[in-house]
């Protein structure tokens, strides 16, 4: 067994299941925090316990929890699925997008507006928010991508793809828009998919 192998056994032995629920509450009520304080950072404890739980399911180690802890563990993971997503995504938009537009006072980016007449040396150009309220609609989008998954309906993560480009594509219009729709709605299903995808095998 390798260091790290022991390193994950130890964790769960020393702990025990109930104790691996807990923690997962801990970095979902930091996740929560992530985004009430604008301070994504806050998400990383999530994405360590995420990847550490997939790398666990990968290798196969620890056991099968059942009854209520195994119940605390689901939500527990779509607790971290569902508020650590918009963080997580932020963080990946930013490494992303350096140097992008400016973010609006909705949580959407600035944008100029197309079409308008050009400024002058007087004048600034006209400029729109778009993508705004990506937080909730974050949030919606990952319950459904986690609930898809547990019931295994896939056909609901494509109806919800197609109803999300329905309903931004006047915002698509800007460039720099569409990259943002395009990475940010990845990044926020994946994360989603691979904490529902913890509950379905672990």
């Amino acid at each position: 067994m390798t260091p790290l192998l022991v390193g994950l056994a130890a964790i769960t032995t020393a702990f025990g299941w109930l104790g691996v629920a807990q923690l997962l509450g801990l970095v979902a009520a930091f996740a929560v925090l992530a985004t009430a304080l604008d301070r994504p950072r806050l998400a990383v404890p999530a994405i360590i316990v995420v990847a550490a739980g997939a790398l666990a399911v990968a290798l196969g180690i620890g056991g099968d929890p059942v009854g209520l802890v195994g119940n605390l563990l689901a939500l527990g993971l779509v607790a971290v699925g569902i508020a650590a997503g918009g963080p997580v995504t932020v963080l990946v938009l930013a490494a992303a997008t350096r140097g992008g537009p400016p973010t609006g006072e909705h949580g959407g980016i600035i944008v100029p507006v197309t079409g308008a007449p050009p400024a002058t040396a007087r004048t600034t150009p006209p400029t729109r928010e778009v993508l705004r309220g990506g937080t909730t609609i974050g949030y919606l989008e990952r319950a459904v991508v986690i609930a898809a998954v547990l019931v295994g309906r896939w056909e609901l993560v494509a109806a919800l793809i197609a109803v999300k480009g329905l309903g931004r594509f006047r915002d698509l219009d800007a460039g720099a828009a569409t990259e943002r729709f395009i990475i940010g709605t990845l990044v926020s299903m994946l994360w989603a998919g691979l904490c529902a995808a913890l509950i379905v095998l672990a």
